[in-house]
Order: C-alpha cells, then sequence, then structure tokens
C-alpha cells in the first residue's frame, strides 16, 4: 500500500473495526494518517447502530476520517453505475454512489467485497474473513 495514496474505507472494514476485528484494527492502525469515508457509508453504519456505547464508538471512530460528501457529479455517476451494473452484477445504489466517489475523487477504494465493485481497477482487499 502506497502510504501517499487516499484510501476511502467502505461500511464492511469500519464494522469490522467497530466490533474489534484484529485484521481491521490492525490494517487501520497501519493506514496513512487520512482516512476518507463516503456519506453513504456514514448513513449504512448509522443505520445499523445501537444507541448507548455502540453509539458513542461509532461517532468516536467517525471523527478520525475526512468525510466526503455526494455531490452532483458523484449522483450523475453513481446513477450511471447503477444503471450499468444493477442487473448484471447485483450493484445497489448505495456502493454505486461509494464507486462513484471513489473514482471521481481519486481514492482507492478498501473493501471486503470485490463483487460490488465492478467498477473500479484499483479496489484493496486488506484483509480476507475467515
Amino acid at each position: 500500500m502506497n502510504p501517499s495514496e487516499p484510501l476511502l474505507i467502505d461500511t464492511d472494514v469500519v464494522i469490522d473495526y467497530l466490533r474489534g476485528n484484529p485484521q481491521a484494527i490492525a490494517f487501520i492502525q497501519q493506514a496513512p494518517l487520512v482516512l476518507w469515508i463516503s456519506s453513504m457509508t456514514v448513513a449504512e453504519l448509522y443505520a445499523g447502530v445501537r444507541e448507548g456505547e455502540e453509539r458513542e464508538l461509532l461517532e468516536q471512530t467517525l471523527a478520525t476520517y475526512i468525510l466526503c460528501d455526494i455531490d452532483s457529479e458523484i449522483a450523475e455517476l453513481g446513477g450511471l453505475y447503477r444503471r450499468d451494473y444493477g442487473k448484471s452484477h447485483g450493484v445497489g445504489l448505495v456502493d454505486a454512489l461509494i464507486a462513484a466517489t471513489a473514482k471521481l475523487r481519486g481514492y482507492r477504494l478498501v473493501t471486503l467485497n470485490k463483487k460490488h465493485f465492478p467498477m473500479l481497477d484499483n479496489v484493496l482487499i486488506p484483509y480476507k474473513k475467515h
């Protein structure tokens, strides 16, 4: 991994980190100082969080990332990705918007699920789940 390469962290990696997965923790700790996160990932994380300690941990963790919001350019490309890869590859709108964010902002997407991002050729899978 290139230490100067901007990384966009996908939802599954953040969830593993929050759950204490040693591989996710090791990856995040050795990653470059600046990590990006899509506002779509933030929405996915909040959709599944429990109130109390879990939400507090999520908010503390999110504070360490730089947020990349969805703008009209990302929305357009994300919609086109969903159109072009939705039926053939099962790509949902959220993943299409995350892929568009990575593509247009020049981030390398870090995810555990490459099949959700067939439109990207530089996906980083940081570890394999057992």
